[in-house]
């Protein structure tokens, strides 16, 4: 068995970010994390970014806020000639506790599942480098 393509990123969630009262983050942003973590899997296994082609299932699970670290992650769970499909899981690992102060955050102790996705993306065979 082939061994499995990953890919993970963490990042701050800015006040840039926040699109709502409250500073609650558009949940598109997600969305592009996972755009993100999609290309790296398709340079890995490729050595091209690639293309995404379409989501087939998206579930926003919990908010996230400006101040939050979120961890996006994927996997590419089948390949195919030209497609790859992928899953997507993404978690807030830290979150702000503006209730305490304007800058007090707070590591948790479990992640939590604030995303998931699933999509295919393609790499034209003409662009693919690897495992031609």
């Amino acid at each position: 068995m082939a061994e499995k393509i990953t890919s993970t990123i963490r990042l701050r969630m800015s006040a840039h970010d926040a699109h709502y009262g409250g500073n609650l983050v558009d949940g598109a942003r997600m969305l592009n994390l996972f755009g993100d973590v999609a290309t790296e899997l398709l340079i890995k296994q490729d050595g091209d970014e690639g293309l995404f082609c379409a989501y087939d299932n998206v579930e926003f699970l919990a908010p996230v806020f400006a101040g939050d670290y979120i961890e996006a992650y994927g996997e590419i769970t089948k390949v195919g000639n030209t497609s790859r499909k992928m899953t997507f899981e993404a978690r807030k690992v830290i979150t702000a506790r503006t209730d305490i102060s304007a800058s007090a955050a707070e590591v948790l102790a479990e992640p939590i599942v604030v995303c998931r996705a699933s999509g295919t993306c393609v790499t034209p065979k003409e662009c693919q480098r690897f495992n031609k």
